[in-house]
C-alpha cells in the first residue's frame, strides 16, 4: 500500500502539514508505505497548453509531457493506491502551486473523447485537507462547499472515492501582537489551536487509517 501526501503550503510545520503528518501516521499504522512531498520545494509551473497529451497516439500513458522538477513526482502519484493533498486556503482558493499542480497532475487523464470522462485505467482513492483562517459558519455562509466539491470531482478522474477533511478558525502566528491583524483575537485562536485543532488532526489520523483498511480488503 503506497500513500502520498502533497503539501500544497508554504510552511513545513504548520497547520496543513501537521493534519497532513496525521493521515500519513494513520495509513502507516495499516503498513502503509508513506511520502510526504513539499511543492514548494519543487520549480515547476502549470499546464503549458501543449496538449501533446491529447495528441492521437501519444505515449503520455496520464503523464504530463513537461520535463521538470515536478515529472517524478507526477509519476510516482500514477502508481499509488491513496493520495492525500494539502493546502492552506488563499484569498479564497488553494495556493497557486496547488492549483499549478493539479493542471499538470489530472489534465493529463482527462478525456477528450465522448462517452469517457477519465483515461485513467487504475484506481486513486483521495483527500483533500484544508485548513482556513474563517470560522466553521463564515465558511459555510461564503459556499466554500461550492470549491470544497469542485476539487472532490476532479479527483474523482482517477476512478476513486474522494473525502474532504476541513480544519477551520486556524492560527496563522504564534503572538498576534507582533502584526496588524486587529481583527483577529490571538487567545481565541490560541484556544482553538488547543482544543480543536487536535480533534481535526484526530480526523485527518481517522481518515488514512480507514482509507487504507479498506483498500487491503
Amino acid at each position: 500500500m503506497n500513500v502520498i501526501a502533497i503539501n500544497g503550503g508554504p510552511r513545513k510545520s504548520w497547520n496543513t502539514v501537521t493534519l497532513l503528518e496525521n493521515a500519513l501516521k494513520g495509513a502507516e499504522s495499516n503498513d502503509a508505505t508513506t511520502e510526504l512531498i513539499h511543492l514548494y520545494d519543487l520549480d515547476f509551473k502549470g499546464c503549458k497548453s501543449c496538449f501533446a497529451c491529447k495528441r492521437k497516439n501519444n505515449n503520455c500513458n496520464g503523464l504530463c509531457a513537461i520535463n521538470d522538477e515536478l515529472k517524478d513526482v507526477l509519476e510516482k502519484i500514477l502508481k499509488c493506491d491513496v493520495l492525500i493533498l494539502g493546502s492552506p486556503i488563499y484569498f479564497g482558493n488553494v495556493t497557486g502551486e496547488m492549483r499549478s499542480f493539479m493542471e499538470r497532475l489530472l489534465f493529463p487523464n482527462l478525456s477528450y473523447n465522448a462517452g469517457a470522462r477519465s483515461t485513467f485505467t487504475s484506481h486513486i482513492a483521495s483527500a483533500f485537507i484544508y485548513s482556513m483562517n474563517i470560522t466553521e459558519n463564515q465558511m459555510q455562509q461564503t459556499n466554500y462547499e461550492a470549491i470544497f466539491e469542485q476539487y472532490r470531482n476532479l479527483l474523482q478522474i482517477f476512478n476513486g472515492p474522494s473525502e474532504t477533511l476541513i480544519s477551520n478558525d486556524t492560527l496563522q502566528f504564534k503572538d498576534y501582537s507582533l502584526y496588524d491583524a486587529s481583527k483577529f483575537d490571538g487567545d481565541h485562536k490560541a484556544r482553538v489551536k488547543s482544543e480543536q485543532f487536535p480533534l481535526d488532526c484526530q480526523k485527518s489520523f481517522d481518515f488514512g487509517s480507514r482509507i487504507t483498511s479498506k483498500k487491503k480488503e
